[in-house]
């Protein structure tokens, strides 16, 4: 069955846009695909687990982030802090169907966004799937900078990024939020269950993003899967991905 085009209104007149396709099995649980920067709620991955979804009868769901695919925004406004609020409405949009519990599934940035709100809801999120996790993705964007491009970002508010998949102007805000989302907070404390997966061959989002989660977390229930020739998309690993997923959350919720 296809997916529904759902939409949830937010503060301002914003708003996000999303598919949404309901489960029969485990009504209370449902799967939360976490798209990356610059990306959106479709693609393969996403549509590789929301098959596994309907194979198992999980209810599955997946949002554009503001400034992304079909919801309201813009690059420039992106803030972490941001992505918890929008990560806060889809929960709230899901609670009222009654899935108040979750799996996310996050990639790269998605990752970032979907631990750092596991991390304040573990009541909430039985499991989380991280692909190729951005856990150092603020302070990367500022670090990897000469002094000169530091100085002119914060002379002018704005700085461009351009690579293979993305040409957009984010805001100095992003990085003034750096301090918040620092990795070594995200993982002291952390207790949900978690299975990572990320390319040696990733040359966006280093693995060793992924290996210090899997180092510093003292949470025994966390497993990362090191893919060799693996690239930062894996789309390559799509289908083994979803597959692998699908057993981990039924592993979580007794199905």
């Amino acid at each position: 069955m296809p997916a529904d085009l759902v939409t949830i209104s937010l503060p301002g007149g914003t708003h996000l846009t999303g598919t949404y396709r309901a489960g029969t099995e485990r009504p209370e649980f449902a799967v939360l695909w976490v798209h990356g920067f610059g990306s959106h709620r479709g693609g393969e991955k996403a549509e590789a687990l929301r098959a596994e979804c309907a194979r198992r009868g999980w209810t599955f769901a997946a949002f554009d982030f503001r400034g992304h695919g079909a919801s309201s925004g813009n690059m420039h406004d992106l803030r972490a802090s941001g992505l918890l609020e929008d990560l806060t409405a889809v929960r709230d949009w899901l609670e009222e169907r009654g899935h108040v519990r979750l799996g996310l599934v996050g990639s790269s940035m998605g990752g970032f966004a979907s631990a750092w709100f596991a991390k304040a809801n573990p009541e909430r999120v039985v499991g989380c799937v991280f692909l190729a996790p951005a856990f150092g993705f603020l302070d990367r964007r500022w670090n990897n900078l000469t002094p000169e491009e530091q100085i002119a970002w914060a002379r002018t508010g704005q700085r461009l990024v351009k690579n293979e998949w993305v040409s957009v102007e984010i805001g100095i805000g992003l990085i003034e939020e750096r301090a918040r989302f620092r990795p070594e907070e995200l993982v002291s404390g952390w207790r949900t269950a978690s299975l990572l997966f990320h390319g040696l061959a990733d040359d966006v989002v280093p693995d060793s993003d992924s290996l210090f989660f899997a180092r510093r977390v003292e949470y025994p229930h966390v497993e990362l899967r090191l893919l060799k020739d693996g690239d930062h998309r894996l789309t390559a690993y799509k289908d083994a991905i979803a597959g692998a997923t699908g057993a981990f959350f039924a592993n979580l919720v007794g199905t």
